[in-house]
């Protein structure tokens, strides 16, 4: 029961985290352009580096949660996938998702020509990781509320 505990917290301490991030993201960054990008290597690296992260600790609640009942996964977008399965996000928002898992080792491994499709991926799906870090944080509170 205690790595049940821990694993909870953590999920609540990471969502705060990607809130933190997106919130830093949106006012810095999306409204950058790919010329912006492109012409300075600064911004370029914070703009990675910032996605990168956001979208690694989205993997890691994904995966907790699924952890959590025992519910195995083959691959960091499966765990996106099965995670918006268990929300009952449509297949689409399921797949959309899922692709994101593909954008983080873009960036993770400097794919360069891909990083800019990488961001723009990234904002395009913004608003389903908010509503399913949401929906997530729903369902922690409530299992709180139970124990």
């Amino acid at each position: 029961m205690p790595e049940f505990q821990y694993a909870r917290g953590r999920v609540v301490e990471t969502i705060q985290y990607i809130s933190e991030e997106m919130k830093e993201f949106n006012a810095e960054y999306a409204s950058k352009t790919r010329e912006d990008y492109q012409n300075d290597k600064r911004l370029q690296k914070l703009i990675d580096r910032t996605v990168e992260n956001i979208l690694t600790a989205f993997i890691e609640v994904c995966g907790t949660i699924l952890s959590e009942e025992g519910t195995g996964v083959d691959s960091y977008g499966d765990a996106i996938k099965k995670a918006a399965q268990k929300f009952k996000f449509s297949e689409k928002e399921q797949e959309n998702l899922a692709r994101l898992a593909v954008q983080r080792n873009r960036l993770a491994h400097r794919y360069l020509n891909f990083r800019w499709e990488a961001i723009k991926a990234f904002k395009a799906q913004s608003l389903l990781i908010v509503k399913l870090i949401t929906s997530v944080l729903g369902k922690e509170k409530e299992e709180r509320k139970q124990s």
